[in-house]
This record gives C-alpha cells, sequence and structure tokens, in this order.
C-alpha cells in the first residue's frame, strides 16, 4: 500500500494535505509483499526507501510462509540503500509470501 508523494518543489497545498491524509490513513511507500524465490537460498527485495540504517519487519502472508519463518532459517540477511536480501531454505515452495515494512 503506497503513500502520496510530493515533490520538495511543490506548490500547491491541497497536494501536500492529501499526502498528509495518505499517512493519516496508514498509507506508506515503505511496506511491501514479495514472495520468496523458489530454488534459491535468498530472496533480494527491491525498495525504494529502503536504507543499511533500516529495520525490516517480515509478516508472513501464506502457511508456508509461517512454516519458514518457524523453521528458524529465514531472516533479513543484509539490508542496503534501496534494497535489502532475505536468506531462506532453498526448496521448490512459490508460495511462501511475506509482507514487510522497512523502517528508520
Amino acid at each position: 500500500m503506497s503513500g502520496y508523494s510530493v515533490s520538495t518543489s511543490e506548490k500547491d497545498l491541497a497536494k501536500f494535505a492529501l499526502a498528509i491524509q495518505a499517512v493519516l490513513n496508514g498509507r506508506s511507500n515503505a511496506a511491501g509483499k514479495v514472495t520468496l524465490s523458489p530454488g534459491a537460498a535468498s530472496t533480494v527485495v527491491k525498495a525504494d526507501n529502503c536504507a543499511a540504517q533500516c529495520s525490516v519487519l517480515m509478516f508472513p502472508a501464506s502457511a508456508h510462509a509461517a512454516a519458514e519463518l518457524a523453521a528458524g532459517g529465514c531472516y533479513v540477511a543484509a539490508v542496503g540503500k534501496q534494497q535489502f536480501t532475505i536468506a531462506h531454505a532453498n526448496n521448490a515452495l512459490a508460495d511462501r509470501t511475506f509482507y514487510w515494512v522497512a523502517l528508520g
């Protein structure tokens, strides 16, 4: 769920009001959804607002994602500029889907 982005050169106050309303309604450009790559031991997630100091939180959106997390081998392995990497089991499951948010 993405928020409304306002340019730093914007002069229209209504656009700023829309952006503030979107934030108050729970919209954010720092969140998304990812499905872990089948047949790989990691998945790189593109996240425009991500930076090295961000904390990335993941929430399972499917039963296989919950099982992957419970197994203990699924974690955020690296966080960098506009991306983060999730380490996980290398298997053929194609429905290990997570919601994520990058804060910081």
